[in-house]
């Protein structure tokens, strides 16, 4: 799909503010404000936005231990993939989930309240998916750089 220049200089203002008016955002871009609402909402039309959200500051609402964990099946098949994909659905701790190559098949981030939670979803739900073989976790000691802005 084609983005022209105007469509990146609005791509990279909601990017950085999703909450702007349209207004403001118009006067950003050079634009008055009708083609600019008119380009947005074919932004959103298209799938090039695909959604509005919060950013959240994890340790403000108790979820103070994220993880990587890099997940092996017992068996590659499509029956055990589809089964790991489901179950991890409704793990709602589990904030990304990515099918992988390499030595792990699929990595998830987690958050978590503290270790020991973080243990206990390990144990309860992740561990007890019937094709998962492996565990590798990863803590999240400090994060340097989460920028959710995508290059244009």
């Amino acid at each position: 799909m084609k983005i022209d220049t105007i469509d990146k200089k609005i791509l990279k203002t909601l990017q950085k503010n999703a909450k702007i008016t349209n207004a403001r955002l118009s006067k950003e871009i050079g634009l008055s404000p009708a083609p600019t609402l008119e380009r947005v909402r074919k932004l959103e039309t298209r799938g090039i936005i695909s959604g509005y959200h919060a950013k959240l500051d994890k340790s403000k609402i108790g979820l103070g231990v994220s993880t990587y964990v890099m997940v092996s099946l017992k068996s590659h098949n499509k029956k055990n993939l589809d089964l790991f994909i489901e179950k991890i659905k409704d793990v709602e701790n589990i904030v990304e989930c990515h099918h992988i190559t390499g030595s792990g098949d699929f990595i998830l981030k987690v958050v978590a309240k503290d270790i020991e939670s973080y243990q206990k979803l390990m144990l309860e739900k992740v561990s007890e998916i019937e094709s998962t073989d492996s565990l590798q976790s990863m803590v999240i000691l400090s994060t340097f750089k989460d920028n959710k802005e995508m290059p244009l």
